[in-house]
């Protein structure tokens, strides 16, 4: 149930020795016939290396392998991160007898440090040795991503004549500018380059897009979707898109939920909806600005119904809405109506881990949901004492 679970790909998982223990980095191979290939990528102007390189070599469509490692982010480490990037690149292109230009790159851990590449070069051989198509490879490489993650994020789907995986890492600086984390989607999917984009980037839009953990953007979030072509059942005219769609974006927005629920030191994973909104985009708008009120998110870990926190939120933006007529409602009681006093907010329930925040805008007929977490001492102890 991950990358491999589509023809044409095989993976692995090695020990390198960039983290103090555990597998640490993983390779991803498209083995065609076809090797399309998408990605978006932070809009942090703080870019790291491999975000860096691998924008550049995914800009023709094509990605034959992606080679990902933990224990380290490359980011801010100058012109020398940027080369540590290339010769790892150089490597996994050595070892495929593929082309470096076709070798995406991603990193993941603490910023502003160097890669070991004495330690990470050699296990570029031994991953490139391991590579094979069974689920183990796969769940070997989806391990090997983790930094503070507690679990391996894996996801599947499918439709006619095609399969659709998926492997994710990210428990920590989760908020949206493109995606949240790192991620690899496979496809054995006949479908052009530009339409695995164009499905890309609406998947992203609508699934990771709307997962807003601490409100932080990292410098090296990446997802790339690699089309293969290989499904034995697979229509030569390509396969309906509105099904790829579908099963691209229910993938997404299973690891994106996955994420959510491994966010560091969460004890609540909140699901903000948001409805009867002018417009999607201000639905969206007035669910962020919730997820990202500490008020909001330390109401719910002292498991509080504070509803009075969503509404100053709410009113900080400049989405449609008239605040006497605004409900909110927590796990479906009704606590707040026409921008005030509702059912007896004593009937809400916030023991167990699910939460469920409803927004009644009252200006037309859209809606969005942002997933999120509440903000605990785990979190705070967690991220003052962070290493890879």
């Amino acid at each position: 149930m991950s990358v491999t679970a589509a023809a044409g790909f095989t993976a692995a998982g090695v020990t390198a020795g960039l983290k103090s223990a555990g597998r640490d980095l993983a390779l991803v191979v498209n083995t065609g016939p076809q090797r399309h290939a998408a990605a978006v990528f932070t809009s942090n102007r703080v870019a790291a290396a491999p975000v860096l390189w691998s924008r550049q070599a995914v800009s023709d469509g094509r990605a034959d392998a992606v080679v990902l490692n933990s224990g380290g982010a490359n980011a801010c480490t100058g012109p020398e991160g940027f080369a540590d990037t290339h010769h790892t690149a150089e490597r996994v292109a050595q070892a495929l007898d593929i082309s470096a230009q076709d070798v995406l790159v991603c990193s993941t851990g603490l910023i502003g440090e160097r890669l070991n590449m004495d330690a990470l070069l050699p296990a570029v051989d031994a991953a490139a040795a391991a590579l094979t198509d069974d689920d183990g490879a796969a769940a070997a490489a989806a391990e090997a991503i983790r930094t503070t993650d507690t679990v391996s994020k894996t996801a599947q789907s499918g439709g006619t004549g095609f399969v659709v995986g998926g492997m994710a890492k990210g428990a920590g600086m989760l908020a949206p500018g493109m995606a949240t984390m790192l991620a690899v989607l496979t496809t054995d999917a006949v479908i052009t380059q530009p339409d695995l984009d164009a499905a890309l980037r609406e998947a992203v839009r609508v699934s990771f897009n709307r997962a807003d953990s601490d409100g932080c953007m990292s410098t090296n979030d990446t997802v790339v979707a690699l089309a293969s072509g290989a499904h034995p059942e697979a229509d030569a005219s390509g396969v309906d898109l509105s099904e790829f769609q579908a099963a691209l974006t229910e993938v997404c927005r299973d690891l994106a939920a996955q994420l959510i629920a491994d966010a560091e030191g969460a004890h609540h994973e909140i699901a903000i909806t948001t409805i009867h909104a002018a417009n999607e985009d201000e639905a969206e708008t007035a669910g962020r600005a919730v997820a990202r009120s500490n008020l909001f998110k330390t109401a719910i870990f002292g498991r509080d119904p504070n509803w009075g926190r969503i509404l100053s939120a709410v009113g900080t933006t400049d989405v449609a809405f008239d605040p006497a007529t605004i409900d909110v409602a927590v796990n479906g009681v009704w606590i707040c109506r026409g921008g005030g006093i509702g059912e007896d907010r004593s009937l809400v329930d916030l023991s167990g881990r699910q939460v469920e925040i409803t927004i009644d805008l009252k200006s037309g007929d859209a809606e969005a949901t942002i997933l999120t977490n509440d903000l605990t001492h785990d979190y705070v102890h967690e991220n003052s004492a962070y290493s890879s």
